[in-house]
């Protein structure tokens, strides 16, 4: 056989993403809900629609600082008792001229009525007279305090918002798998919600394993290697919207490494795990997890994924209460990887968010690339924008470089388990990275 049949022979054993992803979610359930105060739900995901319990705004008001006033005494040819010459160079020719009858501020609550051919001075957000149709701007006016001289009259309608303009009453505010965003809490409080019902975000425990790691804050020496994982897979938890913990390193011990899942199981919602996750004679974690013992660890079963890079990962449960656990590979490049596909879908389906993947779009790919037969490929990407619409992606640094990549990234281009070449000028797909810059 050709090393090419070789290796399609070799990829044909692996398990399809697609499916390895779906057996592993379909085992995943939302975390309960609770009730949480306005104050904290931010960053949270909601567990039931929010319905509008009352209107916004809930009356009418200025929408701007000026003269509240009647649209048929200030609109254009009338010639009544408020009609008077304007000033040279006034625009129109002419100008009105109003009665100030009183003040209202945004804390004004008794009702006031207008009578023809008076308005009253208003402040932005303050309740309008009853009878008012239009807020004439200050600028469009002499400012006047006993009688007020306007020079321009609005549309019928400037300057005012009506009761339930924006937000009825009963108006759909948000659906359950919705993030609790700023904006969103605004909404909420502006409609009169003061508590809403949401998924908690979930405790996510980090753990690096392995006799060789050493911790940051020094090179690596032969027969040592800096944790990188840990530290990594802590922000990545965080971006992802969970409560990350980070444990830190735990070496190739088989009771240290069942004593600290046990004793992490307290206070988890899943907890990731990094290195081991491979058959040779140091991968401990395989060896350990995959064995049933006494129910306090295991079982977690380790599939080889067709996933390039890092094909093999594991899930299951640890501990009398059954937390899933998701191990990864140990190079840091295929544990961020490991992390996107997997560990950062099983956080947002635990936290009830919807949908649980990163969004995708189809590029313009800008330079040809070649990808191992057999396996799906996720390579870091820079993905723009066209002035024309849609958008181009360039591939920066994958395979064995991952991780230098991952750095400029801003997305991932997927290559499909049957691509071996993209040619530039193809179309692909890419996953859009939310990162903060």
């Amino acid at each position: 056989m050709t090393a090419t049949a070789d290796a399609e022979a070799a990829a044909n054993e692996l398990t399809p993403l697609a499916d390895y992803l779906g057996s592993v979610l379909r085992r995943l359930r939302a975390l309960p809900p609770l009730d949480l105060d306005l104050t904290q739900a931010y960053g949270n995901v909601l567990a039931e629609d929010v319905v509008a319990p009352y209107s916004f705004p809930a009356f009418d008001q200025a929408a701007v600082d000026g003269y509240a006033a009647r649209w048929e005494d200030i609109s254009g040819g009338s010639r009544g008792p408020g009609y008077v010459p304007a000033p040279s160079g006034t625009p129109g020719g002419r100008s009105i001229r109003l009665n100030v009858v009183g003040d209202l501020g945004a804390a004004s609550w008794r009702p006031v009525r207008l009578t023809p051919g008076s308005c009253f001075s208003v402040a932005a957000g303050a309740p309008l007279p009853i009878a008012a149709d239009v807020v004439v701007p200050v600028e469009w006016t002499d400012q006047g305090m006993a009688a007020v001289e306007i020079f321009r009259a609005p549309k019928r309608g400037y300057g005012v918002r009506r009761a339930g303009e924006e937000l009825p009453a009963g108006t759909l505010l948000a659906r359950a798998g919705t993030y609790v965003s700023p904006a969103l809490v605004a909404v909420f409080a502006a409609t009169g919600i003061g508590h809403v019902v949401v998924r908690p975000s979930p405790r996510v425990v980090i753990v690096a394993t392995g006799d060789e790691l050493v911790d940051v804050g020094r090179g690596s020496q032969p027969g040592q290697v800096v944790d990188v994982n840990s530290h990594a897979l802590t922000a990545a938890a965080a971006e992802a919207g969970a409560l990350a913990y980070r444990v830190g390193i735990c070496d190739d011990d088989p009771e240290a490494l069942r004593g600290l899942l046990e004793d992490q199981t307290l206070r988890a919602d899943l907890i990731i795990t990094t290195g081991g996750t491979g058959t040779g004679p140091g991968d401990m974690v395989r060896r350990i997890l995959s064995r049933r013992d006494g129910g306090r660890a295991g079982p977690v079963s380790f599939t080889d994924v067709a996933l390039y890079p890092g094909t093999a990962l594991g899930f299951g449960t640890v501990g009398a209460e059954e937390v899933p656990v998701v191990c990864l590979p140990g190079e840091p490049g295929a544990a961020l990887i490991g992390f996107e596909v997997l560990a950062r879908p099983a956080i947002q389906l635990l936290a009830g968010a919807e949908p649980v993947f990163r969004p995708s779009v189809r590029a313009h790919l800008l330079e040809t690339v070649s990808s191992p037969v057999g396996l799906r490929e996720f390579r870091p990407a820079h993905v723009a924008e066209r002035r024309g619409g849609g958008y181009t992606v360039q591939p920066l640094s994958g395979g064995p470089f991952t991780l230098s990549g991952l750095a400029e990234a801003n997305g991932l281009l997927v290559l499909g388990e049957r691509v071996t070449t993209a040619a530039a000028g193809s179309t692909v797909d890419v996953l859009l990275l939310d990162r903060r810059r």
